[in-house]
């Protein structure tokens, strides 16, 4: 199913144009590949100029050009059809001792060279298009050891970088000249490559024996790695070899390695990242501004930046949330488009596939307005909507994206797409960070309010959360959460800032068993609240009501332990008691339902 929607994909994209008019996703049998440096040859062959093929940034970067795709290279000399690095096609590459290339800064690579001269002599030799017979007379008369006497301005520049050549006042590359089109398409044709039924298009076709690589995966090996590969005895069965365990067509998978190629680049989109998973999505819709508006509206509410856009993007979630239907609030989304979503993991050469949703926009629109709704806390602690790898960014100790469970992101992304129950093990790396770091903040509460509420809605528990401060809540947990936070304001008006208060020094405890914690605290705060009745007589009355009114609702004896939900109400009612204290004046109390 994956693959045969990345199919699919690839037939709508090579429909489409990018800015400069160009198709975004190459003809089969070509790839995009990074050219830095183009080659000017004379009609006789001679190497006359050589033209930069670099961004104009800060720190020039080659840009992509449609090239015959790449050879797999897992071992040996293999070079490519009319572009390669400098190694293949000079003979000549940098020198990787950074002392001696003040005085030499090439070394000579006779052997690669001589791999890409003999294909090619053999190949043009009968040529009679003008820039291939140049190509072929180059080759014939071009030594490496020449490149130190060649007089190209930027020749030590280009050491490296995969080089593309071009005839002298032509408008096209020779790669793209219709006979060398005509010749790469004959040595496509392999009659040595086994026939069979391909798994993704059904039709009997050559079986791909290596599928070619798939490159820009977060962490993953620059040379690309693989989703379908079979390089060990272990993985075979039946005799078969490589790709014949899995028959995919050459066609096929050169079609969906190119699509994710295309969606793994970050300039085009459509690839977010979340924990270790690069994560791309793309829709399928009757016509393509559809689907790109729909593929628009995801990334934005997905990247959530400043802006009016990304407001526009979340009161429509609101409206959704409020059971709105889809085309009435937004008549340029449809509910019924289909949209994936395919999050990907480096594993060695391997690819991973960490999660896969494959379901209408309707449906996703209402699991992302589901998400914001469950999330919802007063007061909010965000003025911009948090992202989800700032959400998860709150488990990791200290606040570094690398140390994000891969595991915990892929199952929190799952449960949001989805809208299915959030991960357990989300609530206790929250419980553990706030015992941690001594920061019951904003986020964090209101992913565990978004938790909780969650499972009330899934009817996996019995009471529901509330979103604000809720007085007539019975809870024990979440009285207690509010009565820490009282004590906490009392110590703190009586003794100022002090190196370790009790929340500090007792939350963890206090969280998860009360029952060894509190009777001590109410004996400080008696301590306290008569210091303060001296200092600040009213503001002692206020909060030795709050704790009079907390502590007349709860159960006679204090309870011996929370369990990780009752510790969740217990951080829910002490934020929302604690911020309460800073509002202008109460928030209405509510509770999801």
């Amino acid at each position: 199913m994956i693959l045969q929607s990345l199919d699919h994909y690839y037939y709508r994209l090579l429909s489409e144009t990018d800015g400069a008019g160009k198709p975004k996703v190459p003809d089969y049998g070509f790839s995009e590949e990074k050219i830095g440096w183009i080659i000017v040859l004379s009609r006789e062959g001679d190497w006359i100029d050589l033209k930069p093929h670099l961004t104009t940034d800060k720190k020039p970067q080659p840009k992509l050009m449609n090239v015959p795709r790449a050879e797999k290279r897992t071992s040996g000399i293999k070079p490519n059809f009319l572009w390669d690095k400098t190694a293949y096609t000079l003979g000549v590459n940098a020198n990787p001792d950074k002392v001696a290339a003040k005085t030499q800064p090439f070394l000579l690579a006779e052997d690669t060279f001589s791999a890409f001269r003999e294909r090619h002599l053999e190949l043009l030799q009968k040529e009679q298009d003008d820039g291939l017979r140049a190509l072929y007379q180059f080759l014939v008369k071009w030594q490496p050891s020449r490149f130190q006497d060649t007089s190209v301005a930027d020749k030590i520049n280009m050491l490296d970088s995969n080089i593309v050549f071009q005839l002298d006042g032509a408008r096209r590359y020779i790669h793209e000249s219709e006979r060398a089109r005509i010749l790469w398409a004959a040595l496509l044709q392999n009659d040595d490559t086994e026939t069979g039924l391909c798994l993704i298009s059904g039709e009997t076709a050559p079986i791909a024996r290596l599928h070619p690589a798939i490159k820009g995966i977060l962490g993953g090996q620059s040379s690309g790695g693989a989703i379908v590969s079979f390089n060990k005895e272990s993985f075979e069965s039946l005799g078969k070899e490589q790709g014949a365990n899995a028959p995919i067509s050459e066609q096929a998978a050169f079609t969906y390695t190119t699509v994710l190629n295309y969606l793994l680049r970050r300039e085009n989109r459509h690839c977010l990242t979340i924990g270790d998973a690069s994560t791309v999505f793309w829709a399928e819709a009757p016509d393509d501004s559809s689907a790109e508006a729909e593929e628009s509206f995801f990334f934005d509410m997905m990247t959530v930046t400043d802006g009016e856009e990304n407001q526009k993007v979340f009161d429509i979630l609101q409206q959704i949330a409020k059971g709105r239907p889809l085309k009435e609030i937004a008549p340029n989304l449809h509910a019924d488009t289909r949209f994936y979503i395919l999050g990907l993991a480096p594993n060695a050469s391997r690819i991973s596939i960490r999660f896969w949703l494959n379901t209408t926009f309707g449906q996703l629109a209402q699991n992302l307005a589901a998400h914001w709704q469950d999330l919802a806390i007063e007061p909010c602690p965000w003025q911009t909507p948090p992202s989800i790898w700032r959400l998860l960014i709150q488990t990791a100790p200290l606040g570094k994206t690398e140390n994000i469970s891969p595991v915990l992101a892929g199952e929190m992304t799952r449960a949001v797409i989805n809208g299915t129950p959030y991960p357990m093990s989300l609530l206790s790396q929250l419980l553990a960070r706030i015992r941690a770091d001594g920061d019951a903040n904003g986020l964090r509460i209101a992913m565990i309010k978004a938790i909780l509420a969650r499972k009330f809605r899934k009817g996996l528990i019995k009471e529901g959360v509330p979103m604000s401060l809720d007085k007539e809540s019975k809870n024990p947990a979440y009285l207690l959460g509010r009565m820490f936070a009282v004590l906490e304001r009392i110590q703190y008006q009586a003794l100022g800032d002090i190196n370790a208060g009790i929340a500090d020094r007792y939350y963890g405890s206090a969280s998860a068993v009360p029952f060894s914690v509190f009777p001590r605290l109410l004996v400080g705060a008696r301590h306290h609240l008569s210091r303060l009745r001296k200092d600040k007589p009213g503001l002692a009355v206020n909060l030795d009501k709050d704790l009079g009114e907390i502590i007349s609702a709860l159960p006679q004896n204090y309870p011996r332990h929370f369990s990780i939900d009752e510790q969740g109400r217990f951080s829910i009612g002490y934020y929302q008691q604690k911020q309460s204290y800073f509002a202008s004046k109460e928030p209405v109390t509510s509770t999801e339902v």
